[in-house]
């Protein structure tokens, strides 16, 4: 995933029963042994937009990462709150270091290069890339795309970015996901490259049904959510029990049919 907007958005989307159980000497809110950066909240930095992970509809933050925090800021007893943050910051460990949030959920690849400024959970969900273009290109594969030539795009600081980098193809970068997509339909690209959720997300909206899904990349792929190094074990383990727990119970199935589609067995 990469950049997006650098706007900056608050959004409450829970309302429960705060359970603050002591505050630290630096003025940090201690919670069932997480350290929160303010009472009563579990603030989440995140890059939008990057439906359907996160993105904004009626003025409030929602989507599938949204929906995972909130399971987490349920577990604490607190509220979430979600601000935008350019994703150079977030997977650099920059936002979370300088305690601008708790956690980050962007939908963010595990590497062990990120990992060295920043703590992962355990996997919470397992992604592919996918090539997006307009219908009759005849491209089903990188290698189509190299032969005819055709304008590759791919969304900055990305690993579908990288990916392609890696495969010997060059392309156009854009800021965000929504600055790609239009790259795509103004034709400064004939093919896109992104993860494939968004890209499923994408083709569900009447106004791309000039485009379609021309392959996945299986990239072995496997998102995080990150919290600062060194410093929040205890979160870190809380989050990884709470996906757990929830994937025994049916929530997560839940909240992947919701925002994804039917899950995978």
């Amino acid at each position: 995933m990469g950049n997006r907007s650098r706007f900056a958005l608050a959004a409450g989307l829970v309302s429960l029963a705060l359970s603050a159980c002591g505050s630290s000497s630096d003025g940090n809110t201690t919670v069932q042994g997480a350290k929160l950066i303010k009472k009563g909240e579990i603030v989440t930095c995140t890059h939008l937009p990057y439906p359907p992970f996160q993105s904004e509809q009626n003025g409030k933050v929602v989507g599938f990462d949204v929906d995972i925090i909130d399971l987490v800021a349920k577990k604490l007893g607190v509220t979430q709150q979600i601000v935008d943050t350019p994703f150079e910051t977030i997977k650099t460990g920059t936002a979370l270091n300088s305690g601008k949030c708790d956690v980050a959920a962007a939908g963010m690849t595990i590497k062990p290069e990120r990992a060295k400024f920043i703590d992962f959970t355990d996997s919470y969900f397992d992604a592919t890339q996918a090539l997006m273009a307009k219908k009759g290109t005849g491209a089903t594969s990188l290698d189509d795309v190299k032969a005819k030539k055709l304008k590759l795009g791919s969304q900055a600081s990305t690993t579908g970015e990288e990916y392609v980098h890696g495969k010997g193809l060059d392309s156009t970068s854009f800021k965000d996901s929504t600055a790609e997509l239009n790259g795509l339909r103004t034709g400064k690209a004939d093919v896109i490259v992104a993860d494939y959720p968004v890209v499923a997300n994408w083709l569900k909206d009447p106004a791309n049904s000039g485009y379609e899904l021309i392959a996945n990349l299986n990239t072995g792929e496997q998102y995080g959510i990150a919290a600062r190094k060194g410093y929040n074990t205890e979160l870190i383990t809380l989050i990884n029990k709470t996906v757990a727990d929830a994937k025994k119970d049916g929530t997560y199935k839940a909240i992947y049919e919701k925002w994804i589609g039917p899950m995978p067995s």
